[in-house]
Formats: structure tokens, C-alpha cells, sequence
């Protein structure tokens, strides 16, 4: 049996990714703040963790090499960069980045890239020995177009820039690293916009989508192939044959459709 961290598993993608591990047969540690009150299988070790705090971050990869030994897999997701979309009934999320509240720059910048270097480091400490895992940095599209605004393109491009560095040096150790796209995600945040109109999710992903496509990707002998590159959820998907929880296969993005 395989073991994954999936930080920030508490809603979202990273709930998601944490139950489709977990149904494939992973065992499945999630972390994130209100990680106790997330509505996830039984079978899944809740940490409590905020990943801004460092000491929380080292107990909880404490934790897990004691209960859950060697670690496999490490899916970053921990992520505030949603939260607040739709302040004072209005969406702020798309507005210029001269009038982008601070809290946005944060919640992307240290609530998400930060955390994911510093879990990141955690994990290749143990995975470097023994010379195999896979680290996935969830990331998207605004890395590479002009997408909602102008912090996330930020977020974004430096994610994809620390997979491919981290990858780099990760390489001759045989530990893989990729930055992943999911879609259109049905987050409680993204359904909260589509209410007010802001958004279609007429080609959307469930947070299980992803957690589908990761299992997949864990289980690829060949996975070092792709390291330090951009996958997109969807295209994988369609290798693999993987389809959505409710049997759809979502249309890949790309950066004319985005």
C-alpha cells in the first residue's frame, strides 16, 4: 500500500484528492486547519495543521512518519487563495491588481507557495533515500495567461517554476516532481460564484477528479518521464482513461479556451 499526504484536504481539491486516494486503495493522511470538521472516509488520518506555521508543519510530517512510515506521495494543495472571492455581495476576484485587497497575496503567496516548498523539503528529506515518490503542485493556466488577476498569475508561475527546479535537482535522486492543472474545479468557493452568475462550470471537474488522475500517475512506472513538467488533469485523464465521478470526461483546457 502506497502512503500520500494531501495538504490542505479539508475542502476543494484537496478534500477531493484526498478521497479519491483514499478509495484507491492509498493510505491517506490530510492535513489542513480545520482539517477535525472536514467531511472525509473514516479511513483518512486527519492532521490538524496550519501549513503558514512551520512548527505545525514539521509535527505534522512528524507525525506521519510515525504512524504512516515512509511517504509516497505528497500532493500540495493547501491553498487561501479562493477564499473571499465574493466580498460585500461583490466578486472582487477579477478586480486590477491596484485594488486587490492584501489578504489575496497572502492567502496564494504564503498559505500556498511557501507551504508547498516548505512540505515539499520535508518530503524529499525522506524520499532522497530511498530514491522514489512524487511530489504534485497543484497550479493552473495563470501561470501562463492572464487568468482572474494579476496575484494569481503570480501564485501560479511560481509554483510552476519551483516544480521544475525542484525536479532538477530531485532528478538524479529518482523522485519525481509536476505541476498539475486541474480545470474548472467545482470548489464550495467556484459554486458560491457560479450562483451570482460569474462563472459557467458547463465543462467542470469534481475535486475528485484530481484525486483520480494523481492515483493514476502514483502508479506509473514511467512517471520520471514527466518530471518537472506542466501535466493537465484533463489530458491525463484521457491517457489513462479516467473519467469524472458522475462518468464525464471534462474537454482539456488549453490557453486559447481558458
Amino acid at each position: 500500500m502506497q502512503t500520500a499526504l494531501v495538504t490542505g484536504a479539508s475542502r476543494g481539491v484537496g478534500r477531493g484528492t484526498a478521497i479519491s486516494l483514499a478509495e484507491a486503495g492509498f493510505k491517506v493522511f490530510a492535513t489542513a486547519r480545520s482539517i477535525a470538521s472536514a467531511d472525509l472516509p473514516d479511513v483518512v488520518v486527519r492532521i490538524p495543521c496550519d501549513h503558514t506555521n512551520d512548527e505545525q508543519t514539521a509535527a505534522a510530517f512528524t507525525r506521519v512518519a510515525s504512524e504512516g512510515g515512509e511517504l509516497d506521495v505528497l500532493v500540495n494543495c493547501a491553498w487561501g487563495g479562493y477564499e473571499r472571492m465574493v466580498e460585500s455581495g461583490a466578486f472582487t476576484w477579477g478586480l486590477p491588481f491596484w485594488e486587490q485587497p492584501v489578504h489575496r497575496w497572502q492567502s496564494m503567496l504564503d498559505a500556498g507557495v511557501r507551504a508547498a516548498f516548505v512540505s515539499a523539503a520535508h518530503t524529499a528529506r525522506g524520499m532522497v533515500p530511498r530514491r522514489r515518490g512524487l511530489i504534485v503542485n497543484i497550479s493552473f493556466w495563470a501561470a501562463q495567461k492572464h487568468v482572474g488577476n494579476a496575484i494569481y498569475g503570480v501564485a501560479k508561475a511560481a509554483t510552476d517554476k519551483m516544480t521544475a527546479d525542484m525536479a532538477h535537482e530531485l532528478r538524479p535522486h529518482g523522485v519525481a516532481v509536476i505541476s498539475l492543472y486541474p480545470g474548472l474545479v467545482r470548489t464550495e468557493s467556484v459554486l458560491q460564484a457560479a450562483a451570482g452568475g460569474w462563472l459557467d462550470l458547463s465543462n467542470s471537474e469534481s475535486p475528485e477528479f484530481t484525486g483520480r488522475v494523481v492515483a493514476a500517475l502514483a502508479r506509473d512506472a514511467k512517471i520520471m518521464e514527466r518530471t518537472g513538467k506542466v501535466l493537465i488533469g484533463a489530458a491525463v485523464a484521457e491517457e489513462y482513461g479516467i473519467s469524472d465521478i458522475d462518468g464525464r470526461k471534462p474537454r482539456p483546457l488549453t490557453l486559447e479556451t481558458i
